[in-house]
C-alpha cells in the first residue's frame, strides 16, 4: 500500500518488504538525529494492522501467543510471537489492548497468513479477527516526543517511543502538523543500535526465540501451553540455542555496507575460512558509523574479531553463549 507521504519533498521510496513508504527524505543523518532527540515521526503505514474484538479476546490470544496476555491491562504495550510446532518463529505481533479491542501491527504482508491462522483457531471462542490495514496506518513518534496525539487514536507506548494506530485518511494532515518526517532508514538505524530483532530480517525458517533475545520481552516463561512451547522449555532448561545474535561495529573505511546474508568468518581464518554466521541488518548510524546485527554460531568466542565478507567487524554480544 503506497503512502501519500511519498509526495513529501525529498522522499526516496524504500525497497523490498518496506516498499510503500519513504526510505529517507534526503538527509539520513539529520533524520536520525531528529529521532534520537525525540522530534519528528516515522511513517510505518506499510505495516499490517490486525484487530481482535470480543469478550474472550485476551484469554483466547493467551492460548496462542508466547506472551502472557490474559490479564493485559488496557493501554499497556507488549509484544508476542507465534511459533511453529517445532518452536520456530512464524509471526511477531506488537500489541496493545484499548479496553475493547486488541490492536496489533505486524510485518508488511504477513497479516493475511496471521489472520488465516487465527481464524483457524477460533473454535467456540467469542472473538472476531479483522484486517484493518486498509483503513489504519501505523505512525511512530520517537521516545521523548511531545508530538500531539489526535483524540481517539489508539497508542502503543514503549521505551522506544509511541506507535499510533491512525486512521489512514488522516495520515497527510497528521504529517502537516507533526513534522519533520524521518524515513525508515533512520528508524532502522536506531533499531539496530538498540539491538532489537525484526521478523524476516534477524529470522529465517529455523530461528527460535532464544537466539534473538526475545525471551522475556516477547516470550513469557511462566505461562500456559502454546504451540512450540516444548522447544522453548527444552532450550531454557536443558540446553543452549545453536546461534546467537550479535551487534557488529564495522570497519568505517569501507564504502559499501555488507548486505544482509553476507557470510561471517573469523578474521584469523580469512574470508576463505569456515562460515560461522551471517549479517542480518546493516546500517549507517549518525554517531556509531557503520553497524550491523548478525547471527553467529553459539560457540564463537566473544572476543573473536570477525569478517563480514571482506569487512572487519568487532562484535558485542546481544545473546550470551
Amino acid at each position: 500500500m503506497k503512502s501519500p507521504l511519498l509526495s513529501l519533498p525529498g522522499a526516496v521510496p524504500a525497497e523490498g518488504v518496506d516498499e510503500g513508504v519513504a526510505a529517507h527524505y534526503g538527509d539520513l543523518f539529520r533524520e536520525q538525529r531528529a529521532l534520537a532527540d525525540g522530534t519528528g515521526f516515522v511513517d510505518l503505514s506499510h505495516r499490517g494492522v490486525v484487530t481482535v474484538t470480543g469478550e474472550d479476546r485476551l484469554s483466547w490470544l493467551h492460548l496462542l501467543l508466547t506472551q502472557h496476555v490474559s490479564e493485559l491491562p488496557a493501554g499497556e504495550a507488549t509484544e508476542a510471537l507465534i511459533l511453529s510446532a517445532h518452536g520456530h518463529i512464524e509471526h511477531a505481533l506488537y500489541l496493545v489492548d484499548d479496553g475493547t479491542t486488541v490492536w496489533a501491527h505486524v510485518e508488511p504482508g504477513t497479516q493475511e497468513a496471521l489472520i488465516a491462522y487465527l481464524e483457524s483457531m477460533k473454535f467456540f471462542y467469542r472473538v472476531e479477527v479483522a484486517d484493518r490495514t486498509a483503513d489504519t496506518a501505523v505512525v511512530h513518534l520517537p521516545a521523548g516526543s511531545i508530538g500531539e496525539v489526535p483524540d481517539g487514536v489508539v497508542v502503543r507506548e514503549t521505551a522506544y517511543g509511541r506507535d499510533l494506530f491512525l486512521p489512514r485518511a488522516d495520515l497527510e494532515s497528521f504529517a502537516d502538523r507533526s513534522g519533520p518526517a524521518a524515513g525508515l532508514l533512520a528508524y532502522e538505524a536506531l533499531r539496530v543500535e538498540h539491538h532489537r530483532p525484526r521478523l524476516g530480517f534477524e529470522t529465517d525458517h529455523r530461528t527460535i526465540p532464544h537466539e534473538l533475545g526475545w525471551i522475556g520481552t516477547a516470550v513469557h516463561l511462566q505461562k500456559g501451553c502454546y504451540r512450540g512451547q516444548e522447544t522453548v522449555a527444552r532450550v531454557q532448561n536443558l540446553g543452549k540455542p545453536p546461534r546467537r545474535l550479535v551487534f557488529l561495529h564495522l570497519d568505517g573505511s569501507e564504502v559499501h555496507l555488507p548486505a544482509p546474508g553476507t557470510g561471517l568468518f573469523l578474521a584469523e581464518e580469512g574470508s576463505e575460512g569456515r562460515r560461522i554466521g551471517f549479517v542480518t541488518t546493516s546500517v549507517r548510524h549518525h554517531e556509531l558509523g557503520p553497524i550491523a546485527l548478525a547471527l553467529v554460531k553459539r560457540n564463537i568466542p566473544l572476543d573473536a574479531v570477525l569478517l563480514a565478507g571482506e569487512t572487519a567487524a568487532a562484535q558485542e554480544p546481544v545473546v550470551h553463549p
